[in-house]
């Protein structure tokens, strides 16, 4: 089934088949198909075509690593319920990851930048080099990138920035999904290790259950120790 014929009802099986989600859920989320493609249109009315969206998960956590992705959608392809990550529940977010990195005609990839060099060269340019990253990884290389809240100054490829893009363009959405479900997972991932953290319920966000772990067990390996709350409880134990 080719993604671009991907209608309503088909999106239905899908959700009902693996998730058993709510339809108005889906119809709360949408973003506007009229208006969520200006960005992409712009570019293409200046001579681009391969217009990649990118965006990021996990500037903010106190541990565990930056993740980007890089998508390009077929032409004003409007796939029903992509949105800004952060407004979608878990179960939306897994299922909008399937149907795009399942979908042949969906560009994608990831870039994934760990602890360590996070605390070596500062998160932005961690950020930074993880969206190279993903762009980088794409099947086919774009000439135009639209980017959620960052700008590649002198990269390779020309860029524009845009505060909120995840919740003004379809392109950049649908990066905010398969960044913040690949992160989550990788963060499921490191609970198994360091179960004591509670890692696959706050995900390394500073939560007050995250803080009182680190106060009583003290930084994990994947804590990043340049990040201040992290650093002061470093430095009173060394006291």
């Amino acid at each position: 089934m080719g993604f671009p014929h991907t209608d309503s009802v088909e999106l239905d099986r899908v959700e009902r088949d693996r998730y058993e989600l709510d339809r108005h859920e889906l119809d709360r989320h949408e973003l506007d198909p009229r208006a969520c493609f200006f960005y992409e249109r712009k570019a293409r009315s200046q001579g681009y075509f391969h217009i990649a969206g990118v965006d990021e998960a996990g500037r903010g956590p106190l541990a565990g690593p930056v993740v980007a992705a890089a998508v390009i959608l077929p032409h004003d392809l409007y796939v029903p319920g992509v949105d800004d990550s952060k407004k979608l529940t878990e179960a939306r977010r897994d299922s909008l990851y399937h149907i795009l990195t399942t979908n042949p005609s969906v560009q994608w990839a990831i870039g994934i930048v760990d602890v360590q060099t996070i605390d070596s060269i500062n998160i932005l340019e961690a950020t930074k080099l993880a969206m190279q990253q993903a762009v980088e990884g794409l099947p086919s290389w774009p000439d135009y990138l639209i980017i959620d809240g960052v700008e590649l100054k002198g990269y390779a490829v020309p860029n524009e920035k845009i505060i909120k893009g995840d919740q003004l363009s379809h392109t950049i959405a649908a990066a905010s999904i398969l960044a913040k479900v690949t992160r989550d997972r990788i963060m499921m991932e490191y609970s198994k290790d360091y179960p004591q953290y509670g890692f696959d319920k706050h995900k390394g966000y500073g939560t007050e259950l995250h803080m009182e772990t680190i106060h009583r067990f003290g930084p994990s390996p994947i804590h990043r120790m340049t990040f201040s709350p992290i650093s002061k409880v470093k430095k009173n134990d060394a006291l």
